[in-house]
């Protein structure tokens, strides 16, 4: 096994899932990095955000992380000394908008299987926060995901009607138009 000094964000996340999962405590990764996955190192994120699946047992976590070498200098994220990412345990239940995700994806790396939400629930989650705070970058997080992986516009346009977000929805299509 390589050091965590030497792992990718990626790997770094598929090393805490599987020794998580070795303990009973099954979380997804979303947020920022999962875009930095799909846009293809387009954007960059020092954060790795691992929503749980069910229930989880904060006790439980901290003692999994501390085995790894995390340390918990605030009760909301770990911190490695050999490592600049950041990993958060946002509460669940893994959602975009009012939605649940509806697709997980699992990525084999040298550390272990990483699960991460899918491309297109990646750039619904990334839509849910353009939608709702008018956040920009987010929006154009939305666009490089899109551009740089296979998504279901399709589902993305149905998910953002549901939102009530039609008009936001023409936005990301036209801002995704420019950058194809």
């Amino acid at each position: 096994m390589k050091p965590i000094s030497e792992m990718s964000q990626a790997e770094i996340g598929a090393f805490i899932q599987s020794q998580l999962r070795r303990d009973g405590i099954d979380v997804v990764l979303s947020g920022g990095a999962s875009v930095a996955i799909f846009s293809e190192g387009k954007y960059v994120s020092k954060d790795l955000d691992m929503v749980p699946e069910f229930f989880l047992n904060r006790r439980r976590l901290s003692d999994t992380m501390m085995k790894m070498g995390f340390e918990e200098p605030k009760s909301r994220y770990f911190i490695h000394p050999d490592s600049e990412h950041i990993v958060e345990f946002p509460p669940g239940p893994l959602s975009v908008g009012s939605e649940p995700v509806k697709e997980i994806i699992e990525i084999e790396y040298v550390t272990g299987i990483l699960r991460v939400i899918s491309a297109t629930e990646c750039v619904k989650d990334r839509l849910a926060a353009f939608y709702h705070w008018d956040d920009k970058q987010s929006l154009i997080q939305a666009v490089l995901v899109a551009l740089r992986s296979n998504v279901d516009l399709d589902e993305i346009k149905r998910w953002s009607l549901v939102e009530c977000f039609a008009e936001k929805f023409d936005e990301f299509r036209t801002q995704l138009m420019k950058g194809a």
